[in-house]
């Protein structure tokens, strides 16, 4: 892998949550930014699926607008679901939002989840799709310290 800045500076990431009416999942998310961005090589953006802005497609254009040619995208979720497995994909242009099958599940929630789905998105480069956080060593270490501060 090529190391030198330019190619670093070719390089978003992208951090997708959920989004909410009330700022706490927001503000969280915003803070594992701000904590990576700390840490890492890339520039790094955070957009919502739903009601907290930037919306995806915001923050992939804003990405692209800062010179990315490629952007890594992961979702800020722990597990896969409705919303990583079609929701997500479909704002990103990938697999219509469609499963595997190419099934499209309609779900029940009663909120809407296209926030930005309307948006244009203007970029041309590659977008490459995580898994979400899922089962690891690193988040069981985050419940025994919240479990031990408890105690």
């Amino acid at each position: 892998m090529d190391t030198n800045s330019s190619s670093k500076n070719k390089i978003g990431v992208l951090l997708v949550g959920h989004g909410s009416r009330l700022p706490y999942g927001k503000d969280v998310v915003s803070h594992i930014a701000d904590i990576y961005r700390k840490n890492g090589d890339y520039a790094v953006e955070v957009g919502f699926m739903n009601m907290s802005k930037p919306s995806i497609p915001q923050a992939i254009n804003k990405l692209a607008a800062d010179g990315a040619e490629k952007i890594v995208v992961t979702p800020v979720f722990l597990a896969h679901g409705v919303h990583t497995t079609q929701d997500i994909p479909r704002i990103l242009g990938l697999n219509n939002g469609h499963d595997e099958e190419g099934h499209d599940h309609a779900h029940g929630h009663d909120h809407h989840h296209d926030n930005g789905s309307d948006e244009e998105i203007n970029f041309e480069g590659e977008i490459i799709y995580t898994e979400p956080l899922g089962a690891d060593a690193r988040i069981a270490e985050i419940i025994k310290d919240r479990v031990n501060d408890a105690l």
